[in-house]
């Protein structure tokens, strides 16, 4: 697992697409710092975390897009396959350094919050980490789950760009399911689809609320999706 990690790190930063993340995701969370903290005078990222939600959705799958997808294309799957190297080693590898690359950039968020707790401090008043640890938290949680899903979606073709539409389309139906099964009339799925939405999960974490539960919920959605991808391998390896 470990040589397929360094692997991975490595091919995101020998080639534009991880610069390419880092810099959007810097990008977009610094334009939403400024305008929801530094224009308005407000030291609650609440609404940076938000937005950056929205953003993550459309740009993890460009992150993962590549990561099943293009072995294939370029035919060099077969050689992993046949690797003595096991499945969940293979799977996990990628997932990680997806996720790594996802850490650096989401730590930027912790960069500018103790730039601001350092402001509200200098004025007598304190900063609110409970409701931003919720959010980070979030916020990495959901990273992972979209991760999880683009590397399964990448798993599935052999078209990178196919591969990032499918992927964006599963992030939104994830967060979706909600709204989803308000039109379904059996009420069986109904519960279910309502029971298996990433949002409302999400949204306990904004307010600074630690569950438990919700954190095996996405932890959950992560091993299910990263399983479907090594059985999808599995049946490939052996075909």
């Amino acid at each position: 697992m470990l040589s397929i990690l360094k692997r991975e790190i490595s091919s995101y930063f020998t080639s534009p697409l991880g610069y390419v993340f880092l810099a959007v995701f810097y990008g977009f969370s610094g334009l939403f710092l400024w305008m929801n903290c530094l224009v308005q005078g407000s030291a609650d990222m609440s609404g940076v975390f938000m937005m950056m939600f929205f953003i993550i959705v459309i740009l993890i799958p460009v992150l993962t897009m590549r990561t099943m997808a293009e072995e294939k294309h370029r035919k060099t799957d077969q050689l992993t396959l046949t690797s003595p190297i096991s499945l969940f080693g293979l799977i996990a590898g990628k997932f990680l350094a997806a996720f790594f690359v996802f850490l650096c950039a989401a730590v930027s968020l912790l960069i500018y919050a103790l730039f601001i707790a350092k402001a509200v401090s200098d004025t007598g008043n304190a900063f609110a980490w409970q409701s931003f640890w919720g959010n980070f938290v979030g916020l990495i949680l959901m990273g992972g789950v979209f991760i999880s899903v683009g590397i399964f979606i990448s798993n599935l073709t052999e078209n990178q760009m196919i591969a990032a539409i499918g992927s964006i389309g599963a992030n939104i139906a994830l967060c979706m399911f909600d709204i989803i099964s308000a039109y379904i009339p059996v009420d069986a799925v109904k519960n279910v689809l309502s029971a298996l939405t990433v949002f409302n999960k999400y949204s306990e974490f904004t307010y600074g609320l630690f569950s438990i539960k919700n954190i095996l919920f996405f932890v959950s959605i992560i091993m299910i999706f990263l399983f479907l991808t090594a059985r999808v391998t599995e049946r490939r390896r052996w075909s």
